[in-house]
C-alpha cells in the first residue's frame, strides 16, 4: 500500500542560482515540486489542519528558503528544501524536484532527491 502523500506541484520561486557569477547576478525563476509523506498518514486527523502538514505554510517556507541566499547548484537547493521540510514538519519522508529552464533545446533541467527522517544528506 502506498503511503499517504501531500504534493505541492511546480511551486514558482525566485532565487539567485548558477555556476558563473553572471548567471547568479539576476534572480531566476525555478519550479519546485515536493511530495511529503506524513508520519501519521491521514487517518485520525479529525479534519484539523493542526494535525497535518500545513501546505500553505510549507510553501511560504520553501519560497523564503529559495530567496534567502545564492547557490551554485539546483542540487544544493533541493537538499536544502528537503532538510527544511523534514526539520519543520512531522514527515516520514520527502521527495523534492527542482526544475530550471536553462537549456534552449530542452523544456527544463531537473534534479530529484528523496530523503527520510533521520537520514543523513550525505550518501
Amino acid at each position: 500500500m502506498k503511503p499517504d502523500e501531500i504534493e505541492i506541484r511546480r511551486l514558482q520561486v525566485e532565487t539567485h542560482i548558477g555556476v558563473p557569477d553572471e548567471e547568479r547576478a539576476e534572480p531566476q525563476t525555478l519550479w519546485i515540486s515536493v511530495w511529503m509523506q506524513p508520519g501519521q498518514g491521514f487517518q485520525g486527523l479529525q479534519d484539523k489542519v493542526a494535525n497535518t502538514v500545513d501546505y500553505y505554510q510549507a510553501s511560504l517556507g520553501i519560497v523564503a528558503l529559495a530567496a534567502a541566499k545564492p547557490r551554485h547548484l539546483i542540487e544544493t537547493l533541493a537538499t536544502d528544501v528537503a532538510e527544511f521540510l523534514l526539520s519543520h514538519y512531522p514527515l516520514e519522508s520527502v521527495d523534492v524536484k527542482v526544475e530550471k529552464k536553462i537549456l534552449t533545446n530542452a523544456d527544463f533541467v531537473a534534479v530529484k532527491i528523496s530523503r527520510s527522517r533521520g537520514q543523513s544528506a550525505a550518501r
